[in-house]
């Protein structure tokens, strides 16, 4: 299965309008698949440092970050161009190999706001760890 189509099926089972996977190539996150990402969010968000962005970040800090709503945001965590995507509520999960290295940033976005629980955060991973090693 290549990522964009397990990307739409892992957006379709958790009710989300846009997201993407990255996947970790050296000291950078490479795009692999998206969905409704408008092209302007495309081009900025091709490669990927750690610590820049919701993935940077999520790389770095090895764990899930997320935002209420992406156009609101003023914790510093969404950069401007996220803002551009037609979504409210996001999160960039982790995904990591066997032995515990980061693999992957797999990004979800919702149309709403929504204060994403603890419980869908870890939905949320549980469903990402699926992501297939290679596609």
């Amino acid at each position: 299965m290549t990522h964009q189509d397990w990307l739409k099926q892992f957006l379709a089972a958790h009710g989300a309008v846009a997201g993407t996977v990255h996947i970790r190539n050296g000291e950078h996150l490479t795009l692999s698949a998206s969905v409704n990402i408008p092209p302007p969010v495309l081009d900025k968000t091709r490669s990927i440092p750690r610590g820049k962005g919701m993935a940077g970040l999520a790389w770095e800090r090895d764990e899930v970050v997320s935002s209420c709503n992406l156009k609101t945001d003023e914790t510093g965590d969404v950069r401007p161009g996220a803002k551009a995507v037609d979504a409210r509520a996001a999160a960039a999960i982790p995904v990591h190999d066997a032995a515990g290295a980061l693999r992957a940033v797999v990004g979800i976005a919702f149309m709403d706001d929504r204060d994403l629980s603890p419980e869908d955060l870890d939905a949320f991973a549980r469903s990402a760890s699926a992501l297939p090693a290679s596609a």
